[in-house]
């Protein structure tokens, strides 16, 4: 089978962008023509929009935004002001929300690998809701934040998602049963956790984890017991490249699953956005360093890759709209396919390669590439300086 070839689309094509209060000149407004690059440019009025948007979809669902997707001050301080609600996977994310505002009442600790240590100091912090997946976790929980509330983490299959996430984290239908007997028998409330994938495209993903949570609720129950909480964690996409739909439809397709699922009066609800609150809010702007031939198949080498930004790219799993500019003004005519590496001398520095982007056959060194909807998972996966290269420099406004 041969490449995918598919072409850019530029941001002001309204089929291209599933969320309309996101305005059409933010990526005008953010970046100047002359910016050094490669840099993140985000918009935290953008941010504040989506979280807005996303409320008001899951009404009656507190949203913890996922901090990984980007533990900017700006960011979160934005968020703060919106009174938005904490998933954190370290004590660093825990500082970090609250050095921003943040209430250590809303803080869910959700990794499923965390040090003892990194727990005391969570629990000290104020922190009283933490996710496993497992027994050693569960000991660890109870000796070192006793009386806090247990989520269990489910597998997923990840159908749906552009990225699954369902081999490193989450257990079984039985293991889960058995963990929330034996959190509650230690004294602990107890809640159920799960995730659909990243950037999942299928508002109906959902049922079927929520299906296992009313089965897993119905044997609590039995024992004159209840689920304290239930995370639906996150998978709301962005605006990449191929179809997607709105908020209102996530909303209405969750909002009917846990109505049959769980009931007129379900546990307490919560979910964990990352990239749907701060990626369409983002743009990284990047420089042609070098276009050539290679086997017949033309090459475009960009200032920024895998190690300082793109690591999403990996495996060509998420696929960024791109605008192709010179001089600040928007560069067209006839283009053709190419692979699409980054600069460090790695053989793992590739982008898209069986993906192809089709790019105008003028462009040159110095022409510039604006990856839109980059405000999550890029500069937090930047590296410390791999090759000699700076992490991915941020501005934000």
């Amino acid at each position: 089978m041969g490449p995918t070839v598919v072409i850019a689309q530029p941001a002001s094509d309204p089929s291209s962008i599933p969320f309309p209060e996101i305005p059409d000149q933010a990526t005008d407004e953010l970046v100047a023509p002359l910016h050094d690059t490669p840099v993140l440019l985000v918009a935290t009025a953008v941010v504040g929009q989506r979280y807005r948007s996303l409320s008001a979809a899951l009404p009656g669902v507190h949203l913890h935004f996922a901090v990984k997707a980007n533990p900017a001050p700006p960011v979160l301080r934005a968020l703060a002001a919106l009174g938005c609600r904490w998933d954190v996977a370290s004590p660093g994310e825990i500082d970090a929300v609250l050095a921003a505002g943040g209430d250590p009442a809303h803080l869910s600790y959700g990794n499923t690998i965390k040090k003892s240590a990194d727990i005391g100091y969570a629990y000290a912090r104020g922190v009283r809701r933490f996710t496993l997946d497992s027994v050693g976790e569960l000991a660890k929980v109870n000796a070192y934040a006793p009386g806090s509330t247990v989520l269990v983490r489910l597998n997923t299959s990840g159908e749906g998602a552009d990225w699954s996430l369902g081999r490193k984290f989450g257990c079984s239908a039985k293991e889960a049963a058995d963990l929330l007997d034996a959190a509650h028998d230690l004294g602990h409330a107890v809640g159920v956790a799960f995730h659909v994938g990243s950037q999942q495209r299928d508002p109906q993903a959902w049922d079927a984890p929520l299906a296992l949570t009313a089965r897993l609720r119905a044997g609590l129950l039995r024992q004159r017991t209840d689920l304290a909480v239930v995370d639906i964690g996150g998978g709301f996409p962005a605006a990449m490249l191929g179809d997607t739909p709105d908020d209102t439809a996530y909303g209405a397709a969750i909002a009917e699953a846990i109505q049959r699922r769980l009931g007129p009066r379900p546990p307490a609800l919560m979910a964990e956005p990352g990239r749907s609150l701060v990626a369409d809010a983002g743009v990284l702007e990047t420089e042609v360093v070098l276009v050539s031939q290679r086997d017949g198949v033309r090459w475009v080498y960009l200032d920024v890759g895998l190690f300082s930004g793109l690591v999403e790219a990996y495996g060509e799993s998420i696929r960024y709209r791109i605008e192709v500019h010179r001089d600040g003004r928007p560069l067209t005519g006839p283009d053709g396919e190419i692979v699409l590496a980054g600069p460090t001398c790695d053989s793992l520095d590739i982008l898209y390669e069986r993906y192809r982007y089709r790019l105008p056959l003028d462009l040159r060194p110095g022409d510039r590439l604006r990856f839109l909807s980059a405000g999550a998972y890029t500069a937090s996966y930047s590296s410390v300086g791999f090759n000699g290269f700076a992490p991915l420099r941020e501005e934000y406004r």
